[in-house]
């Protein structure tokens, strides 16, 4: 059964859609299986990978006009696939309102096609409204970039209450695969003193990598392709293969023990 990860955070411009495309790319370059599902109206994972939406998307699939797997689109890379994104989207969480089970329809639309993969990544919109509640629900785990900068950990309380708040009433099985430190300006004092503090007091919470302030990372989407595509050999592009090897090594962290008292909470199973 393909692992569920949500790519999450409602402050915007942290690096959610970065992740989304790059570690997706990242561990099918690994040899997994990848669907790339793009929650976000403004589609920029789908035009990362060199798709062009059309339908049906991501937003048919929601709103129940067309099962998952018809949504679903083989990019470049033979072991990535997309499930598109469009502005259509932007109307869904209006819409999913009256709907019956509106947080559950992500989940039940993957049912049909999550075994086909080894991960099912979800890009998450910067917000914490339906459509982030709905990908949080279906997922097994929740990745959460943060920006080394003063505000990183603004909302990020809420973000895991919320979370807290979604295993207890809609999802029991949900943890916190990780905090993955973004945008690290290594000649810049802040971002090391926000690095430190972070894993002072989130601990094993942190992913081991550091995602560093990249220009290819900037460049790629312009290009239709992931970074690690465009240009394998920059640092941002090994950021995230080393990200893809601490998922393949089953990380996830149960966030409910204390600070100096979590423990991996479980592995994913797939072979190394």
């Amino acid at each position: 059964m393909g692992r569920i990860i949500s790519i999450a955070n409602q402050k915007g411009g942290v690096g959610k859609t970065t992740t989304a495309v790059n570690a997706s790319a990242a561990l099918s370059l690994a040899g997994r299986r990848v669907l790339l599902v793009d929650m976000d109206p403004q589609a920029s994972a789908t035009s990362g990978v060199g798709v062009t939406p059309d339908h049906p998307t991501i937003y048919d699939v929601l709103l129940g006009q067309a099962p998952a797997g018809d949504a679903v689109r083989l990019t470049s890379l033979e072991r990535l696939w997309v499930m598109p994104s469009s502005r259509d989207l932007f109307g869904a969480e209006i819409e999913l309102v009256p709907l019956t089970g509106r947080e559950h329809r992500l989940r039940d639309a993957l049912r049909a096609v999550r075994d086909a993969y080894d991960y099912v990544l979800i890009d998450c919109p910067p917000s914490l409204g339906l459509l982030t509640l709905n990908a949080l629900a279906a997922s097994d785990s929740v990745l959460v970039p943060l920006q080394c900068e003063y505000y990183a950990l603004e909302g990020l309380t809420a973000l895991l209450e919320t979370v807290d708040l979604i295993r207890h009433q809609v999802n029991p099985s949900l943890v916190v695969e990780g905090l993955l430190l973004t945008m690290f300006d290594t000649r810049n004092s802040l971002s090391h003193q926000v690095a430190n503090d972070v894993r002072q007091h989130f601990q094993a919470l942190v992913f081991s990598t550091v995602v560093p302030r990249n220009v290819r990372l900037s460049e790629a989407p312009s290009h239709g392709m992931p970074a690690v595509i465009y240009d394998p050999s920059a640092r941002g592009s090994q950021a995230y293969v080393d990200l893809a090897h601490e998922l393949i090594g089953g990380r996830a962290v149960d966030e409910r023990a204390g600070p100096g008292e979590r423990q991996v909470a479980h592995d994913t199973g797939v072979e190394q």
